[in-house]
């Protein structure tokens, strides 16, 4: 049975995302994110479960950075979990008495439709997460009358769901993945992603550009790009993607060993089944077998064979 690290306390979304993707797996709560992926590197657990990007917030940066500078993790699976969030507070407590509510700042962005209508007075105070708002407020003699947080945080400290749903888009989708130490990725499936980090030789005109064309020139599509700060000075920034296919495609693999040649860095962050199960397009002249023909027929001519 693995032990898997992951953002807590009891009662996050990023639990109930571990809990779907392995729900035989020993939890270990951990009180950031970098505290799981250190857990994972350090074999403290088997790997970690993480959230990596949101519909409506965009990118996890702390993950994103983890991901660039810390000791090498690969991603081997992902998953996308609607998010719902419920207005929690200790029984008898009801809605015209909440004074003073908790919860992390991702919620009051995701909330505040909410918040201004039922809780127009409320003092709206930011937690570490979700979960940790839910365990203050079952506290006795806690300062705050209700937290926003995951139905499961209820669950686990006996708070009681004052209202369901309550976030101002019920599309609201974060994805979580999980990591481990670098071993066997998983087999290619006809339904993959793959994630990298890319940092620039050195800063040129159309060296994006340059970047972006190892992809286009093979057909591999992008799913995801993100820039972030180097940290050695304003405007320099190194960049993650995602993108569909497996390393062991041959567009795929075409592309990585054309961004090494002429990037600074390239950091493998793994191949994984994608959560949606959407296929790629494949462009004529980009599958494997005619890039085994192309091989074959390149043989051939520098055989002296035309």
């Amino acid at each position: 049975m693995p032990r898997l690290a992951y953002l807590g306390p009891e009662g996050t979304f990023t639990e109930e995302a571990l809990r779907l993707l392995d729900p035989t797996a020993e939890r270990l709560p951990c009180a950031n994110v970098p505290a799981a992926l250190n857990a994972a590197r350090s074999g403290e657990a088997d790997g970690a479960v993480v959230p990596l990007e949101n519909s409506i917030e965009g990118a996890i940066t702390t993950t994103l950075d983890e991901f660039a500078w810390g000791e090498p993790l690969l991603i081997t699976a992902e998953l996308l979990l609607p998010v719902q969030f419920s207005l929690l507070a200790r029984p008898g407590t009801e809605i015209p008495h909440i004074k003073r509510v908790y919860t992390h700042p991702a919620a009051i962005t995701q909330c505040r439709a909410f918040i201004a209508r039922e809780l127009p007075d409320a003092v709206v105070v930011a937690a570490p997460s979700t979960a940790a708002a839910a365990q203050e407020v079952s506290l006795p003699g806690s300062p705050y009358d209700a937290a926003i947080a995951a139905r499961i945080a209820g669950e686990h400290y006996g708070l009681v769901e004052l209202a369901t749903d309550i976030g101002d888009r019920s599309d609201t989708v974060t994805r979580f993945v999980r990591v481990g130490r670098p071993g066997p990725l998983p087999e290619p499936t006809g339904s993959d992603r793959t994630t990298l980090v890319v940092f620039l030789a050195d800063d040129h005109p159309g060296a994006l550009l340059e970047m972006l064309t190892e992809f286009s020139v093979r057909g591999v599509n992008l799913t995801r790009i993100e820039s972030r700060p180097t940290g050695d000075g304003i405007g320099r920034y190194f960049f993650h993607f995602d993108f569909e296919g497996h390393v062991a495609d041959a567009r795929v693999g075409e592309a990585l060993a054309g961004l090494h040649r002429i990037c600074g860095e390239v950091r493998f962050l793994g191949s994984y089944p994608r959560a949606d199960g959407i296929a790629p397009q494949i462009k004529r002249g980009t599958s494997d077998p005619e890039f085994a023909e192309a091989g074959g027929w390149l043989a051939r001519v520098r055989a002296g064979q035309v």
